[in-house]
Protein backbone atom coordinates (compact mmCIF):
# COMPACT_ATOMS: atom_id res chain seq x y z
CA UNK A 1 0.00 0.00 0.00
CA UNK A 2 1.32 3.42 -0.95
CA UNK A 3 2.08 5.65 2.02
CA UNK A 4 1.73 9.40 1.99
CA UNK A 5 3.24 11.94 4.34
CA UNK A 6 0.11 13.95 3.64
CA UNK A 7 -2.73 12.33 1.71
CA UNK A 8 -3.29 14.10 -1.66
CA UNK A 9 -6.94 14.76 -0.82
CA UNK A 10 -5.96 16.47 2.44
CA UNK A 11 -3.23 18.41 0.66
CA UNK A 12 -5.63 19.61 -2.02
CA UNK A 13 -8.39 20.44 0.46
CA UNK A 14 -5.98 22.36 2.66
CA UNK A 15 -4.65 24.34 -0.29
CA UNK A 16 -8.17 25.23 -1.43
CA UNK A 17 -9.24 26.25 2.09
CA UNK A 18 -6.14 28.38 2.59
CA UNK A 19 -6.55 29.89 -0.87
CA UNK A 20 -10.15 30.77 -0.06
CA UNK A 21 -9.03 32.42 3.18
CA UNK A 22 -6.46 34.51 1.30
CA UNK A 23 -9.05 35.46 -1.33
CA UNK A 24 -11.51 36.57 1.39
CA UNK A 25 -8.79 38.66 3.02
CA UNK A 26 -7.91 40.32 -0.28
CA UNK A 27 -11.58 40.98 -1.02
CA UNK A 28 -12.10 42.41 2.46
CA UNK A 29 -9.25 44.84 1.88
CA UNK A 30 -10.85 45.89 -1.40
CA UNK A 31 -14.19 46.42 0.37
CA UNK A 32 -12.51 48.51 3.04
CA UNK A 33 -10.68 50.57 0.42
CA UNK A 34 -14.05 51.21 -1.23
CA UNK A 35 -15.57 52.35 2.06
CA UNK A 36 -17.74 49.25 2.43
CA UNK A 37 -18.10 47.10 5.53
CA UNK A 38 -16.87 43.61 4.44
CA UNK A 39 -19.14 41.82 6.91
CA UNK A 40 -22.23 43.58 5.59
CA UNK A 41 -21.26 42.96 1.96
CA UNK A 42 -20.53 39.27 2.49
CA UNK A 43 -23.75 38.91 4.46
CA UNK A 44 -25.78 40.45 1.64
CA UNK A 45 -24.11 38.15 -0.91
CA UNK A 46 -24.82 35.08 1.22
CA UNK A 47 -28.42 36.12 1.82
CA UNK A 48 -29.07 36.73 -1.88
CA UNK A 49 -27.15 33.68 -3.04
CA UNK A 50 -29.23 31.31 -0.90
CA UNK A 51 -32.63 32.41 -2.23
CA UNK A 52 -34.40 29.50 -3.98
CA UNK A 53 -34.51 31.13 -7.43
CA UNK A 54 -30.85 32.08 -7.19
CA UNK A 55 -29.84 28.60 -6.00
CA UNK A 56 -31.44 27.12 -9.13
CA UNK A 57 -29.54 29.62 -11.27
CA UNK A 58 -26.33 28.70 -9.45
CA UNK A 59 -26.87 25.00 -10.17
CA UNK A 60 -27.67 25.66 -13.83
CA UNK A 61 -24.66 27.92 -14.24
CA UNK A 62 -22.46 25.45 -12.40
CA UNK A 63 -23.56 22.70 -14.80
CA UNK A 64 -22.18 24.50 -17.84
CA UNK A 65 -19.04 25.59 -15.99
CA UNK A 66 -18.46 22.00 -14.86
CA UNK A 67 -18.49 20.73 -18.43
CA UNK A 68 -16.06 23.50 -19.43
CA UNK A 69 -13.79 22.59 -16.52
CA UNK A 70 -13.74 18.89 -17.42
CA UNK A 71 -12.98 19.71 -21.07
CA UNK A 72 -9.96 21.75 -19.99
CA UNK A 73 -8.88 19.22 -17.35
CA UNK A 74 -8.58 16.40 -19.88
CA UNK A 75 -5.99 18.45 -21.72
CA UNK A 76 -4.23 19.42 -18.49
CA UNK A 77 -3.77 15.74 -17.63
CA UNK A 78 -1.75 15.44 -20.84
CA UNK A 79 0.07 18.74 -20.24
CA UNK A 80 -1.98 20.13 -23.11
CA UNK A 81 -3.49 23.61 -22.86
CA UNK A 82 -6.76 23.55 -24.76
CA UNK A 83 -7.40 27.29 -24.74
CA UNK A 84 -9.93 26.78 -27.53
CA UNK A 85 -12.85 25.46 -25.46
CA UNK A 86 -14.62 28.79 -25.89
CA UNK A 87 -14.61 28.62 -29.67
CA UNK A 88 -15.33 24.89 -29.69
CA UNK A 89 -18.48 25.12 -27.58
CA UNK A 90 -19.89 28.20 -29.30
CA UNK A 91 -19.43 26.75 -32.79
CA UNK A 92 -20.82 23.40 -31.58
CA UNK A 93 -23.85 25.01 -29.90
CA UNK A 94 -24.62 27.14 -32.95
CA UNK A 95 -24.48 24.29 -35.46
CA UNK A 96 -26.30 21.91 -33.10
CA UNK A 97 -29.04 24.53 -32.73
CA UNK A 98 -29.35 24.78 -36.52
CA UNK A 99 -29.54 21.00 -36.88
CA UNK A 100 -32.03 20.71 -34.04
CA UNK A 101 -34.16 23.54 -35.40
CA UNK A 102 -34.47 22.20 -38.92
CA UNK A 103 -34.84 18.49 -38.16
CA UNK A 104 -38.09 16.80 -37.21
CA UNK A 105 -37.47 13.59 -35.28
CA UNK A 106 -39.02 11.58 -32.44
CA UNK A 107 -38.29 13.04 -28.98
CA UNK A 108 -35.42 10.91 -27.68
CA UNK A 109 -33.76 10.51 -31.07
CA UNK A 110 -34.00 14.24 -31.70
CA UNK A 111 -32.20 15.05 -28.45
CA UNK A 112 -29.50 12.44 -29.07
CA UNK A 113 -28.82 13.78 -32.57
CA UNK A 114 -28.38 17.32 -31.22
CA UNK A 115 -26.02 16.18 -28.47
CA UNK A 116 -23.95 14.01 -30.82
CA UNK A 117 -23.79 16.82 -33.38
CA UNK A 118 -22.42 19.19 -30.75
CA UNK A 119 -19.83 16.65 -29.64
CA UNK A 120 -18.78 15.96 -33.23
CA UNK A 121 -18.32 19.66 -34.02
CA UNK A 122 -16.34 20.26 -30.81
CA UNK A 123 -14.14 17.21 -31.42
CA UNK A 124 -13.51 18.24 -35.03
CA UNK A 125 -12.52 21.78 -34.07
CA UNK A 126 -10.20 20.63 -31.28
CA UNK A 127 -8.88 17.85 -33.51
CA UNK A 128 -7.55 20.47 -35.93
CA UNK A 129 -5.29 21.80 -33.18
CA UNK A 130 -4.27 18.24 -32.25
CA UNK A 131 -3.45 17.43 -35.87
CA UNK A 132 -1.33 20.55 -36.24
CA UNK A 133 0.58 19.63 -33.08
CA UNK A 134 1.39 16.03 -33.98
CA UNK A 135 2.13 16.64 -37.67
CA UNK A 136 3.71 20.11 -37.70
CA UNK A 137 4.68 20.71 -34.09
CA UNK A 138 2.40 23.76 -33.74
CA UNK A 139 1.86 24.50 -30.05
CA UNK A 140 -1.75 23.95 -29.05
CA UNK A 141 -1.98 27.31 -27.26
CA UNK A 142 -1.26 29.18 -30.48
CA UNK A 143 -3.47 27.03 -32.68
CA UNK A 144 -6.45 26.94 -30.30
CA UNK A 145 -6.36 30.71 -29.78
CA UNK A 146 -6.33 31.26 -33.53
CA UNK A 147 -9.13 28.71 -33.96
CA UNK A 148 -11.15 30.66 -31.38
CA UNK A 149 -11.02 33.72 -33.63
CA UNK A 150 -11.93 31.64 -36.68
CA UNK A 151 -14.85 30.02 -34.83
CA UNK A 152 -16.08 33.45 -33.75
CA UNK A 153 -15.96 34.63 -37.35
CA UNK A 154 -17.80 31.55 -38.63
CA UNK A 155 -20.55 31.92 -36.02
CA UNK A 156 -20.93 35.62 -36.81
CA UNK A 157 -21.13 34.87 -40.53
CA UNK A 158 -23.68 32.06 -40.20
CA UNK A 159 -25.78 33.83 -37.57
CA UNK A 160 -27.31 36.10 -40.18
CA UNK A 161 -30.90 36.47 -41.28
CA UNK A 162 -29.95 35.64 -44.88
CA UNK A 163 -28.10 32.43 -43.97
CA UNK A 164 -28.83 29.98 -41.12
CA UNK A 165 -30.65 32.33 -38.78
CA UNK A 166 -33.78 34.45 -38.65
CA UNK A 167 -34.56 37.87 -37.23
CA UNK A 168 -36.53 38.10 -33.99
CA UNK A 169 -37.08 41.76 -33.14
CA UNK A 170 -33.70 43.31 -32.42
CA UNK A 171 -32.12 39.89 -32.09
CA UNK A 172 -30.94 37.27 -34.59
CA UNK A 173 -31.42 33.61 -33.76
CA UNK A 174 -31.44 30.12 -35.22
CA UNK A 175 -34.82 28.38 -35.69
CA UNK A 176 -36.49 27.37 -32.41
CA UNK A 177 -35.81 23.75 -31.53
CA UNK A 178 -39.15 21.86 -31.38
CA UNK A 179 -40.34 20.29 -28.15
CA UNK A 180 -39.13 16.91 -29.40
CA UNK A 181 -35.56 18.21 -29.15
CA UNK A 182 -35.91 20.06 -25.86
CA UNK A 183 -34.99 18.57 -22.49
CA UNK A 184 -37.37 19.30 -19.63
CA UNK A 185 -35.90 20.39 -16.33
CA UNK A 186 -36.50 19.26 -12.76
CA UNK A 187 -38.80 21.51 -10.68
CA UNK A 188 -37.01 23.26 -7.84
CA UNK A 189 -39.37 21.58 -5.38
CA UNK A 190 -37.61 18.28 -6.09
CA UNK A 191 -34.50 19.74 -4.45
CA UNK A 192 -36.38 21.23 -1.51
CA UNK A 193 -36.40 24.70 -3.05
CA UNK A 194 -39.57 26.78 -2.85
CA UNK A 195 -39.51 27.78 -6.50
CA UNK A 196 -41.05 26.36 -9.68
CA UNK A 197 -38.00 27.39 -11.67
CA UNK A 198 -36.49 24.23 -13.18
CA UNK A 199 -33.00 22.86 -12.80
CA UNK A 200 -31.51 21.85 -16.15
CA UNK A 201 -32.44 18.26 -16.96
CA UNK A 202 -29.01 17.84 -18.52
CA UNK A 203 -27.41 18.21 -15.11
CA UNK A 204 -27.53 14.41 -15.31
CA UNK A 205 -25.44 14.58 -18.48
CA UNK A 206 -22.84 16.66 -16.65
CA UNK A 207 -22.79 14.10 -13.83
CA UNK A 208 -22.35 11.28 -16.35
CA UNK A 209 -19.47 13.16 -17.97
CA UNK A 210 -17.79 13.50 -14.57
CA UNK A 211 -18.16 9.80 -13.82
CA UNK A 212 -16.92 8.90 -17.29
CA UNK A 213 -13.94 11.23 -16.89
CA UNK A 214 -12.96 9.56 -13.60
CA UNK A 215 -13.38 6.06 -14.99
CA UNK A 216 -11.39 6.92 -18.11
CA UNK A 217 -8.45 8.23 -16.11
CA UNK A 218 -8.40 5.67 -13.31
CA UNK A 219 -9.88 2.46 -14.69
CA UNK A 220 -8.65 2.17 -18.28
CA UNK A 221 -5.36 1.54 -20.03
CA UNK A 222 -5.92 4.67 -22.07
CA UNK A 223 -6.21 6.73 -18.88
CA UNK A 224 -2.98 5.24 -17.52
CA UNK A 225 -1.17 6.04 -20.77
CA UNK A 226 -2.66 9.53 -20.73
CA UNK A 227 -1.44 10.26 -17.22
CA UNK A 228 1.95 8.68 -17.94
CA UNK A 229 2.37 10.84 -21.03
CA UNK A 230 1.42 13.90 -19.02
CA UNK A 231 4.08 13.08 -16.42
CA UNK A 232 6.83 12.46 -18.97
CA UNK A 233 6.24 12.12 -22.70
CA UNK A 234 9.79 10.84 -23.22
CA UNK A 235 9.49 8.10 -20.62
CA UNK A 236 6.03 7.12 -21.89
CA UNK A 237 7.28 6.82 -25.45
CA UNK A 238 10.24 4.74 -24.29
CA UNK A 239 7.79 2.33 -22.62
CA UNK A 240 5.83 1.89 -25.84
CA UNK A 241 3.08 4.51 -25.47
CA UNK A 242 2.18 6.11 -28.85
CA UNK A 243 2.54 9.69 -27.62
CA UNK A 244 1.44 11.41 -30.84
CA UNK A 245 -1.71 9.34 -31.06
CA UNK A 246 -2.41 10.01 -27.38
CA UNK A 247 -2.10 13.76 -27.96
CA UNK A 248 -4.48 13.68 -30.90
CA UNK A 249 -7.07 11.47 -29.17
CA UNK A 250 -6.90 13.57 -26.00
CA UNK A 251 -7.63 16.72 -28.01
CA UNK A 252 -10.58 14.96 -29.66
CA UNK A 253 -12.02 13.94 -26.28
CA UNK A 254 -11.43 17.41 -24.83
CA UNK A 255 -13.17 18.97 -27.82
CA UNK A 256 -16.10 16.55 -27.64
CA UNK A 257 -16.71 17.49 -24.00
CA UNK A 258 -16.27 21.17 -24.91
CA UNK A 259 -19.02 20.74 -27.50
CA UNK A 260 -21.41 19.87 -24.67
CA UNK A 261 -20.82 23.07 -22.69
CA UNK A 262 -23.64 25.02 -24.33
CA UNK A 263 -26.09 22.12 -24.64
CA UNK A 264 -27.75 22.37 -21.18
CA UNK A 265 -28.56 26.02 -21.88
CA UNK A 266 -29.58 25.30 -25.48
CA UNK A 267 -31.92 22.39 -24.80
CA UNK A 268 -33.00 23.37 -21.31
CA UNK A 269 -33.83 27.06 -21.57
CA UNK A 270 -33.06 29.13 -24.68
CA UNK A 271 -33.93 26.46 -27.32
CA UNK A 272 -32.12 28.60 -29.89
CA UNK A 273 -28.71 30.11 -30.49
CA UNK A 274 -28.85 33.90 -30.61
CA UNK A 275 -26.64 36.95 -30.18
CA UNK A 276 -27.09 36.83 -26.40
CA UNK A 277 -26.08 33.16 -25.99
CA UNK A 278 -23.62 32.83 -23.07
CA UNK A 279 -20.01 33.44 -24.12
CA UNK A 280 -16.67 33.21 -22.33
CA UNK A 281 -17.44 29.94 -20.53
CA UNK A 282 -14.41 28.24 -22.06
CA UNK A 283 -11.95 30.66 -20.48
CA UNK A 284 -13.73 30.36 -17.14
CA UNK A 285 -13.33 26.59 -17.48
CA UNK A 286 -9.56 27.05 -17.27
CA UNK A 287 -9.92 28.67 -13.86
CA UNK A 288 -12.41 25.99 -12.77
CA UNK A 289 -10.03 23.18 -13.73
CA UNK A 290 -7.14 24.83 -11.89
CA UNK A 291 -9.27 25.46 -8.82
CA UNK A 292 -10.58 21.90 -8.82
CA UNK A 293 -7.10 20.41 -9.35
CA UNK A 294 -8.42 18.50 -12.40
CA UNK A 295 -10.42 16.15 -10.16
CA UNK A 296 -14.11 15.61 -11.06
CA UNK A 297 -15.33 16.30 -7.52
CA UNK A 298 -13.02 19.29 -7.12
CA UNK A 299 -14.16 20.71 -10.46
CA UNK A 300 -17.81 20.33 -9.41
CA UNK A 301 -17.21 22.22 -6.16
CA UNK A 302 -15.25 24.92 -7.98
CA UNK A 303 -17.94 25.30 -10.65
CA UNK A 304 -20.72 25.70 -8.09
CA UNK A 305 -18.71 28.14 -5.99
CA UNK A 306 -17.79 30.19 -9.05
CA UNK A 307 -21.42 30.26 -10.16
CA UNK A 308 -22.46 31.26 -6.64
CA UNK A 309 -20.10 34.24 -6.70
CA UNK A 310 -21.41 35.26 -10.13
CA UNK A 311 -25.03 35.23 -8.99
CA UNK A 312 -24.65 36.54 -5.44
CA UNK A 313 -22.58 39.49 -6.65
CA UNK A 314 -25.59 40.90 -8.50
CA UNK A 315 -26.99 42.20 -5.20
CA UNK A 316 -23.92 44.38 -4.75
CA UNK A 317 -24.99 46.60 -7.64
CA UNK A 318 -28.31 47.24 -5.91
CA UNK A 319 -26.41 48.43 -2.84
CA UNK A 320 -24.19 50.66 -4.95
CA UNK A 321 -21.15 48.39 -4.59
CA UNK A 322 -19.16 47.48 -7.73
CA UNK A 323 -19.90 43.82 -8.52
CA UNK A 324 -16.43 43.57 -10.06
CA UNK A 325 -15.26 42.94 -6.51
CA UNK A 326 -16.60 39.40 -6.92
CA UNK A 327 -14.32 39.01 -9.95
CA UNK A 328 -11.41 40.04 -7.72
CA UNK A 329 -12.43 37.29 -5.29
CA UNK A 330 -12.53 34.69 -8.07
CA UNK A 331 -9.15 35.70 -9.48
CA UNK A 332 -7.52 35.94 -6.06
CA UNK A 333 -8.81 32.51 -5.10
CA UNK A 334 -7.52 30.79 -8.23
CA UNK A 335 -4.12 32.46 -7.92
CA UNK A 336 -3.90 31.70 -4.20
CA UNK A 337 -4.90 28.04 -4.57
CA UNK A 338 -2.41 27.42 -7.38
CA UNK A 339 0.45 29.07 -5.49
CA UNK A 340 -0.36 27.51 -2.10
CA UNK A 341 -0.81 24.04 -3.57
CA UNK A 342 2.50 24.23 -5.44
CA UNK A 343 4.37 25.48 -2.36
CA UNK A 344 2.89 22.81 -0.08
CA UNK A 345 3.42 20.09 -2.72
CA UNK A 346 7.09 21.01 -3.10
CA UNK A 347 7.55 21.07 0.66
CA UNK A 348 5.94 17.63 1.04
CA UNK A 349 8.07 16.20 -1.76
CA UNK A 350 11.27 17.63 -0.27
CA UNK A 351 10.36 16.29 3.17
CA UNK A 352 9.73 12.82 1.75
CA UNK A 353 13.07 12.89 -0.05
CA UNK A 354 14.81 13.84 3.19
CA UNK A 355 13.03 11.01 5.02
CA UNK A 356 14.08 8.47 2.38
CA UNK A 357 17.65 9.75 2.46
CA UNK A 358 17.70 9.52 6.27
CA UNK A 359 16.42 5.92 6.19
CA UNK A 360 19.08 4.94 3.63
CA UNK A 361 21.80 6.46 5.80
CA UNK A 362 20.58 4.50 8.84
CA UNK A 363 20.43 1.28 6.80
CA UNK A 364 24.01 1.78 5.60
CA UNK A 365 25.18 2.52 9.15
CA UNK A 366 23.54 -0.67 10.48
CA UNK A 367 25.11 -2.72 7.67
Amino acid sequence: MKRYLVHPAVLTGGAVAFGLLIALCVTSLVFLASGVNPGVAFGRMLEHGTKPNVVVTVINGGTTLYLAGVAVAIGFKMRLFNIGVDGQYRLAAMLAAVIGGYLTLPPVLHQIVIVLAAMAVGAFWAGLAGLLKVTRGVHEVISTIMLNFIATGIVAYLLHADRLAERAGNNVRTPIIPESGQVAGFPGEMFGLATPRPVFGLVLLAAAVGVGYWLLLNRTRFGFDLRATGQSATAAEASGVPVRRMVFISMLISGAIAGLVGIPQLLGESHTYSLDFPAGLGFTGIAIALLGRNHPVGIAAAALFWSFLDQSASVLTIDGIPREIAVITQAAMVLSVVIVYEVVHRWARRFQQEQVSSQLDRSEAQA
